[in-house]
């Protein structure tokens, strides 16, 4: 039976593993600072803050485009006839379920309301082309008593739909 002999280099190997213990506490904490460092500087260029606004407004526009398109299919399903409490001529008026006191005459940007809300989920005039009468997305801003959005009529048709609300400098309304 012959014996198994280790060469020179079966025995370099096993050395270099033996003599192996890993990483320093100094190379960890470098690694640590560096990955820490890239951490906050992707956090920073991020802004989530920044992103939060961005999306409520992102929010605010896709709301008003709805209400807007479901009073335009109200008037188009019954022969040109707006909603019957739509506000015309150059009265502006917040949507919702509340009255003059949560409603009031001035409400973030928009500042020639009425007093008052119009309700235009009453009687079903918008329920047919809405689940529900969109709010804003800042839930201290808009209930369903005060929705945060705005509309009128003026005297040529044109029914525009307004933010009351936004947290950039750009106001959000739609005209059709």
């Amino acid at each position: 039976m012959k014996k198994f002999l280790p060469t020179s280099t079966s025995l370099s190997i096993n050395k270099t593993y033996k003599n192996s213990a890993g990483f320093t506490l100094i190379e960890l904490l470098v690694a640590l600072t560096i990955v820490a460092i890239l951490a906050v500087s992707v956090y920073v260029a991020l802004n989530p803050a920044q992103r939060l606004k961005d999306s409520k407004d992102a929010r605010r526009s896709t709301d008003v485009d709805s209400i807007l398109t479901a009073v335009h299919q109200y008037i188009v399903d019954n022969k040109g006839s707006a909603p019957s409490n739509m506000p015309s001529g150059t009265n502006e008026q917040q949507i919702g379920t509340g009255d003059a006191t949560a409603c009031p005459a001035s409400v973030g940007k928009c500042t020639s309301l009425t007093a008052g809300c119009v309700n235009l989920g009453a009687t079903g005039q918008l329920n047919k082309y809405l689940a529900s009468i969109p709010v804003d997305p800042d839930t201290t801003l808009g209930t369903a008593a005060s929705t945060g959005y705005s509309v009128k009529t003026d005297v040529n048709g044109i029914v525009t739909v307004t933010a009351c609300h936004t947290d950039g400098a750009t106001a959000i309304s739609v005209s059709r």
